[in-house]
């Protein structure tokens, strides 16, 4: 009765955020379980996996937002290897980290390996310290990440890029490889009005993040948002709205509060859900990704 809405994994082990109380096998776990998880979602059907980035995550904020984050370019190219057609988003790539080009050629990189399934999840980041460890400018980063963006796009698949904007300009350089597809999905993350100005201006989904849903809603209902819709349906482009449920949801336990916490975000005009469930071991974890699919049924 759902099936038009994608569906996507936060994917368990690579990031351990406190918020949701990782149980022992995802505190203990490796990429052997990160792989049979990914395995598992292909093979269901599910339509991509995340895995954020964070290179080193300031002690005073681990306790709210976890310590551990693997690599997503080494760990979504690991999975590319053993998965056929689930596709493979970073969710985010903080843009003020990169050049746009590093960019290109990394994530290009993994594109060309997987035959065509990134997803480019981005976003503006927050964290000032690692900004300042990074050597990488905090004020500012805004505009700077949508100059990024804009390089992005318009080096994407492209093997000698030209773009010349405020912040970044460049040609005459060879970015190879660069990518398989010509017009790779931009998501872009964040949790203001602002980001989901920037997904709609400069990508093709807005995938919001730690926003609860009368926030969503309060952002999704907004008249700006509304009007910033209206132009993309006027030219006829696709946009996703990719919403994290929370709490995590329990299709083997509760199916129908599963179905009801799905029907509730579609209200918001969900086309996609990044899905966390609650388990307590990694057959419980794969059973419920099997339940889930039968919720959408």
């Amino acid at each position: 009765m759902m099936s038009h809405m994608h569906l996507g994994i936060v994917t368990p082990v690579v990031n351990l955020n406190p918020r949701f109380d990782p149980p022992a096998w995802e505190r203990e776990g490796g990429i052997a379980e990160i792989a049979e998880v990914a395995c598992a979602a292909d093979e269901l059907g599910y339509k991509w996996m995340g895995c954020p980035e964070h290179v080193a995550v300031p002690a005073s904020a681990s306790d709210a937002r976890g310590g551990r984050y693997w690599d997503p370019v080494a760990t979504l190219s690991f999975v590319a290897a053993r998965t056929t057609s689930i596709a493979l988003m970073p969710h985010v790539v903080v843009l003020g980290y990169h050049h746009p080009l590093e960019i290109v050629q990394r994530y290009g990189s993994l594109d060309s390996a997987s035959a065509g399934r990134l997803i480019l999840g981005v976003g503006v980041g927050s964290l000032q310290p690692e900004f300042e460890l990074l050597g990488a400018t905090f004020e500012g980063r805004g505009e700077v990440a949508d100059d990024a963006l804009r390089a992005i796009r318009a080096s994407f698949a492209k093997r000698m890029p030209e773009y010349h904007g405020p912040h970044f300009s460049f040609s005459d350089f060879v970015v190879d490889p660069s990518g398989v597809q010509s017009h790779v999905p931009i998501w872009v993350g964040g949790r203001s009005m602002r980001s989901f100005r920037r997904a709609v201006e400069l990508g093709d989904g807005w995938v919001p993040f730690g926003l609860g849903f009368k926030r969503l809603r309060a952002v999704l209902e907004d008249e700006r948002a509304v009007d910033l819709l209206a132009k993309r349906r006027d030219n006829r482009e696709n946009f996703e709205i990719v919403l994290a449920p929370e709490p995590p949801l329990d299709p083997v336990g509760d199916p129908e509060g599963a179905a009801e916490q799905v029907a509730d975000y579609g209200s918001l005009g969900a086309t996609g859900l990044a899905l966390r469930f609650v388990h307590n071991s990694r057959e419980h974890y794969l059973e419920q990704l099997e339940a889930m699919v039968r919720v959408m049924r």
